[in-house]
């Protein structure tokens, strides 16, 4: 990676918080049933969310509710350069400080799911994702789509959005892109 372009993704990164943490700020709630009425379509499918942290949007009232009819899993970070794994999620159940200061299940129960709805710092009309920086969400995408059909669903603020971000060949596309505004569905784009 070379100096300006790793100079353009920190500063892409920057910008994606800054709008980030403004929309959080105002946040009213209403994106979880935006990505609830998304999920719907996909009752049982075996998903992943994410427990929210720092001013990432929150999906959990969309993983409650997705948990009544299937498996809904959190992304558990084992180790750096590693991909992710997804632990079994419920309301309720004890959960323990993970890596990051995200909760995961005291006692996970991995599984491979289907959709993952990622969490992100910014990201552009083609489904490009600027996420922190380790990787883990690209690493886990490729993993998983090498083996089965895999819907990353990226979950953010509409004020994330970008004209354009740096990106890597690595840099796994997004299939959907869901906020308290839009859902914007890119797999035409790809097929």
């Amino acid at each position: 990676m070379s100096e300006n372009f790793a100079v353009a993704k920190a500063a892409a990164r920057k910008a994606g918080f800054a709008r980030r943490e403004t929309a959080h700020a105002v946040d009213r709630g209403v994106a979880a049933g935006m990505l609830s009425s998304l999920l719907a379509g996909y009752r049982g499918v075996p998903l992943s969310g994410y427990m929210p942290i720092r001013t990432e949007i929150d999906p959990l009232p969309a993983m409650a509710e997705a948990s009544a009819h299937g498996p809904v899993g959190v992304p558990v970070i084992e180790d750096a350069g590693q991909p992710l794994r997804f632990a079994r999620w419920e309301p309720e159940m004890q959960m323990v400080p993970g890596a990051f200061g995200a909760m995961i299940p005291a006692e996970p129960d991995f599984f491979d799911p289907e959709i993952v709805i990622v969490p992100l710092v910014a990201f552009d009309a083609q489904g490009g994702r600027l996420g922190y920086g380790g990787g883990f969400y690209d690493r886990t995408l490729e993993g998983l789509r090498a083996r089965q059909a895999t819907l990353a669903i990226g979950f953010a603020y509409a004020a994330q959005e970008a004209e354009t971000l740096p990106l890597e060949p690595t840099d796994q596309p997004l299939d959907l892109i869901v906020t308290e505004a839009h859902v914007l569905d890119l797999r035409p784009q790809r097929a």
